[in-house]
C-alpha cells in the first residue's frame, strides 16, 4: 500500500512539477517583506493583566483599556489586498526613520524604547499625583538615533557604559564626561551591542553651535515604588502612546476612591515625565476601535488630536463621549468629577 502511494505521489510530482513549482515560488513571492506597513484598523484592550499594582488594597467597578492601532509588516499579498480592503492604509518605513540608513529593526527598537519610557512616566507622575514616594534605583542609556551627519559608528540599539573608561550611570554622568571637548577632538565610548562590549573612537563636530557626537540618548530608569509596579507587555506591543491611560490604572489603585465608577474608559496620548499628555498617531482608528466595543469615555488630548475626533464623531454619528485633556491631572479630576 505504500508503495502505491510512493508510486502514485512520484508519477503526480513527474507529472505537474512545473505547476508545483510555479505555486512554491508564487507563494514565496506574495509572502515576501517590503519595507512598508499596513494599517488594518483600530482596537482596544483592557490593562488589567499588563499592569499589576503588588498589594494593592483598592478595587475597580470600571475598567480602563489602552487604545491601538493595527499594524502588520507588508507582503505583496497584503499590500494588493491593502487596494481593496476600505480601512487599510499603506504606510512606508521611511515615514518612521530618521535617515536612509535605518531599517525596521530600527523602528522596532525604537517602538520598545518608547514603550519603556511610557511605563517610566506614567509610574512617576501616577505616584507624583497620588502623594506617593519613589526612588530612581538604576538608569540605562541607549542611543535612540543616529544623526545621518555623524561619522561615528554608532547604531541604534546601542547601550552606553563607558566614555574614556569611566562608567557612566545616568544621563548627567555622560553630559559630565563629554562637557569639556572640543570640535574634531576623538573620545573612546564603550559601548553594549548585542550583548558585547564595543569601544568607538568618537569624534565630536560641531552642529548649531554646539559639540556634539551625532546620537540622540533615551535614558530608562529603574523605580524602587510601594507598591511595587510590574508591567507584562507582549513584544509585539509597543509605543508611547498608552502613556495616559497606564498612568490612569496605576493612579487608581494607589488611592482610596474609585475613579471608574463602574465606567469603560478608553484613552490614548503620550505621557511626559511631568504628567503633560502629548499627542499621537492613528487617533481616528483609535476612537472608531473605542466606539466599536461601546466605551463610555475616550480620552484624547488636545489640539489636533482632539479636532480630528470630533470631526470623525460628527461625520459618522458617534455616540461615545470624547474628553481632550493635556494633563494626567485633567483626567483625573474629570473622572472624579463625573457622575
Amino acid at each position: 500500500m505504500f508503495n502505491n502511494f510512493y508510486d502514485e505521489g512520484k508519477k503526480f510530482i513527474k507529472e505537474y512539477y512545473k505547476s508545483i513549482i510555479f505555486f512554491v515560488l508564487f507563494y514565496l513571492f506574495l509572502m515576501f517583506p517590503l519595507d512598508l506597513y499596513i494599517t488594518t484598523g483600530g482596537g482596544i484592550m483592557e490593562v488589567g493583566d499588563r499592569i499589576v499594582v503588588k498589594d494593592s488594597k483598592y478595587k475597580e467597578k470600571g475598567s480602563f483599556h489602552l487604545a491601538y492601532v493595527s499594524e502588520i509588516k507588508a507582503t505583496p499579498a497584503t499590500y494588493l489586498l491593502s487596494y481593496v480592503m476600505k480601512d487599510w492604509e499603506r504606510v512606508e518605513v521611511n515615514k518612521y526613520t530618521y535617515s536612509e540608513e535605518e531599517d525596521i529593526k530600527d523602528v522596532e527598537f525604537r517602538g520598545q524604547i518608547d514603550l519603556l519610557n511610557s511605563n517610566n512616566n506614567a509610574v512617576k507622575s501616577a505616584f507624583l499625583m497620588a502623594s506617593k514616594s519613589y526612588k530612581v534605583l538604576s538608569t540605562s542609556l541607549y542611543i535612540y538615533y543616529v544623526d545621518s551627519k555623524s561619522p561615528n559608528e554608532f547604531k541604534v540599539g546601542d547601550q552606553i557604559k563607558k566614555v574614556n573608561g569611566k562608567e557612566i550611570t545616568n544621563l548627567e554622568d555622560y553630559k559630565t564626561a563629554v562637557a569639556n571637548y572640543q570640535s574634531g577632538d576623538t573620545i573612546d565610548v564603550t559601548v553594549e551591542r548585542e550583548r558585547k562590549e564595543k569601544i568607538i573612537s568618537a569624534t565630536l563636530y560641531e552642529e548649531k553651535e554646539k559639540v556634539i557626537m551625532g546620537i540622540y540618548i533615551s535614558a530608562i530608569n529603574k523605580y524602587k515604588t510601594y507598591p511595587k509596579v510590574e508591567f507584562h507587555f507582549k513584544k509585539r506591543e509597543s509605543g508611547p502612546s498608552g502613556g495616559l491611560i497606564e498612568a490612569l490604572s496605576i493612579y487608581n489603585k494607589l488611592v482610596k476612591e474609585d475613579i471608574t465608577k463602574g465606567k469603560k474608559i478608553v484613552g490614548t496620548g503620550e505621557i511626559d515625565s511631568e504628567g503633560n499628555i502629548l499627542e499621537i498617531g492613528g487617533v481616528k482608528y483609535k476612537l472608531l476601535g473605542a466606539e466599536k466595543q461601546k466605551a463610555d469615555i475616550f480620552f484624547v488630548p488636545k489640539g489636533d488630536n482632539y479636532k480630528t475626533c470630533m470631526k470623525v464623531k460628527k461625520e459618522k454619528n458617534l455616540k461615545i463621549e470624547i474628553v481632550e485633556v493635556g494633563t494626567l491631572k485633567e483626567a483625573i479630576e474629570y473622572l472624579e468629577n463625573s457622575k
